[in-house]
């Protein structure tokens, strides 16, 4: 390490700030390449090492032992890094982005390869991508750390490592670049995007040097577009956005059920893997990430999706086929939430392309069964992996490339726009976040394009409580306020109860006729002065929420209590404008 930080010391030297970038970028892009590798050798050791047992098998009894198994050793491996931090998903990228200054833990770089390549090896519904970009983004993260540079420098790089990951995986650079953008970062310019341009094809080098294997998945066109059939590919953008709202909701709904077990995790992971391995029993093809399934639909043998059943006697049954393949495009959801909310650790891109291919062949099929119209199933199914993706990422621009990328051409460009689109106004229709960012943004942690609002997400309103306010009780006498008022350099003072409770506050400027006659008022008690707070802050408000309440009021303090309306302090505009200036100084490149 030492040696590694010297290297780049004498690297940094010789270069001014944009050309170290420049490095750096293709630094980071080899290094979360060579991740992307190391994790998909990992899965496939793992799984030919589960496969001499598999094809031993004479029924799918093993297909429901190994999932429990599988999420049970997760949860185990996860345990030891637990205590530094672990988060799953790339919401914790978002998170770390908005409120930790993008910093992530250096486990990271690390703990995702190996829990999840667990996970998917037996059996776990879920795919490699989310915990790539988690590692790509620890990787360029910590590399930032290290070289000690600024956090908008650390964000650059944190993006650059994830978009090597994802171009590592599906030999798609575009793609890669278009996903840092959409579900990364809040702006980007024309430099920055070189950047992660620079890391997506060092990434995919990484892949191709040492593996020099074949893409994940890559599809050759058996039809061409045929603009006859655009009204049909409007139908799928429709039916592909109400699928992905149905993803996003049905995914909430299992992990509200999974929350029964609270923090018992090895009984959770148990019963989750228990119920996955079931659902695996009966439908074969949700085992795993599923891109073979994808393949054979794809390239139109679909009754494969019946091979190791038990209803391989329908396979000349074409009803039942498209039947089968529709159950197992919407199950696939339930198996997916199952496995990472009982504690297995994968993503929903790939879930999202499966559920998509299946879609878009169930579309194609009934109506070619009707007899009625005879559409392509290959190009309906591959476009239909683009409407899932974009509208459960609510990343229209990364599902057109990455299609395009992966069919070699652009040949479907104008299917691929006119799906993503569709499917990514529809659900942003009923649910203005993404699966990713719904929770973050509840609790206000998430970036928008908008930076004032970026910037503000970045303060932490603890830190700007002011405590030195005399607070006074509420059955206290007028001669008990005088007293406060003459030792204190404040014009506000809070009155509590005699639990501490805020009940209202009192201003100098609202009592001052009565300060110089205050013979006649001696009796008087606080709590006849004060006036009841309309607007307060609660310790949980977000920055924009605090923000909100201040020009709603048109205060400039508003005081602060807990959950159980305690008093805490104040918050004051000139407070929050100082943090602000600080944070947008470093915002803006100050390390």
């Amino acid at each position: 390490m030492k040696l590694y930080k010297y290297i780049l010391i004498s690297i940094k030297k010789q270069l001014n700030t944009s050309q170290f970038l420049f490095v750096s970028a293709a630094l980071v892009g080899l290094t979360a390449g060579i991740a992307a590798v190391l994790l998909k050798m990992l899965v496939n050791y793992l799984r030919l090492f589960l496969n001499d047992y598999l094809d031993a098998a004479s029924n799918n009894l093993l297909l429901m032992i190994l999932p429990p198994i599988g999420i049970l050793l997760t949860v185990a491996a996860i345990e030891p890094f637990r205590r530094r931090g672990f988060k799953k998903g790339i919401s914790s990228v978002l998170f770390s982005i908005a409120k930790k200054s993008s910093i992530i833990e250096r486990s990271a770089m690390f703990s995702h390869i190996i829990t999840s390549a667990i996970t998917v090896s037996f059996g776990g519904s879920v795919g490699l991508e989310a915990p790539i970009v988690v590692t790509g983004a620890a990787i360029g993260s910590n590399y930032g750390q290290i070289n000690k540079l600024s956090y908008k420098e650390r964000s650059l790089l944190l993006a650059c490592g994830s978009a090597a990951g994802i171009a590592a995986v599906f030999d798609a650079p575009i793609a890669g670049v278009m996903f840092a953008i959409e579900v990364l970062l809040a702006d980007i310019s024309i430099s920055n995007f070189v950047l992660l341009l620079i890391a997506s094809v060092a990434g995919i080098l990484c892949n191709k040097i040492l593996l020099n294997e074949q893409t994940l998945f890559y599809f050759s066109l058996k039809q061409p577009f045929d603009y006859n059939n655009v009204p049909f590919y409007l139908l799928l953008g429709v039916l592909t956005g109400f699928v992905s709202f149905y993803f996003a909701k049905m995914s909430g709904l299992v992990a509200k059920s999974i929350r029964f077990f609270g923090n018992r995790i090895f009984l959770k992971a148990l019963a989750g893997g228990a119920v996955l391995g079931l659902m695996l029993y009966f439908f074969p093809p949700l085992f795993g990430e599923g891109y073979l399934s994808i393949k054979d639909l794809a390239h139109g043998r679909v009754e494969n999706i019946l091979n190791n059943t038990g209803f391989s006697y329908f396979k000349n049954n074409q009803w039942f086929i498209v039947s089968f393949v529709g159950i197992i495009g919407l199950i696939k959801v339930f198996a997916t939430s199952i496995t990472l909310n009982s504690g297995g650790n994968g993503g929903n891109f790939a879930p999202s392309l499966f559920v998509g291919a299946f879609v878009g062949f169930f579309f194609a099929r009934i109506l070619n069964l009707t007899g009625l119209f005879v559409i392509p199933e290959s190009n309906f199914t591959i476009v239909g992996m683009a409407g899932i993706l974009s509208g459960v990422f609510y990343a229209p621009l990364t599902g057109i490339f990455l299609i395009a990328e992966i069919t070699g051409g652009y040949e479907l460009i104008i299917p691929l726009m006119l799906v993503s689109s569709l499917s990514y106004v529809l659900v942003r229709h009923f649910e203005p976040f993404s699966m990713v960012t719904r929770k973050l943004a509840s609790e206000g942690n998430v970036f928008t394009a908008n930076k004032d609002k970026n910037i503000l997400m970045q303060l932490n309103l603890s830190e700007a409580i002011e405590t030195d306010f005399s607070t006074v009780y509420s059955n206290a006498k007028i001669s008990s306020l005088m007293e406060l008022i003459s030792n204190s350099k404040r014009n506000l003072f809070p009155v509590i109860d005699a639990k501490g409770r805020l009940l209202g506050t009192i201003k100098l400027e609202n009592i001052r006729e009565i300060l110089f006659d205050l013979e006649n008022f001696t009796d008087m008690h606080v709590i006849e002065l004060m006036n009841a707070n309309k607007c307060f802050i609660k310790e949980t408000d977000s920055m924009n929420s605090v923000m909100k309440k201040f020009d709603e009021s048109g205060e400039w303090n508003l005081p602060v209590v807990d959950e159980n309306n305690k008093y805490l302090g104040f918050i004051s505009k000139s407070r929050i404008f100082s943090k602000y200036r600080d944070k947008l100084i470093s915002f803006s490149g100050e390390a």
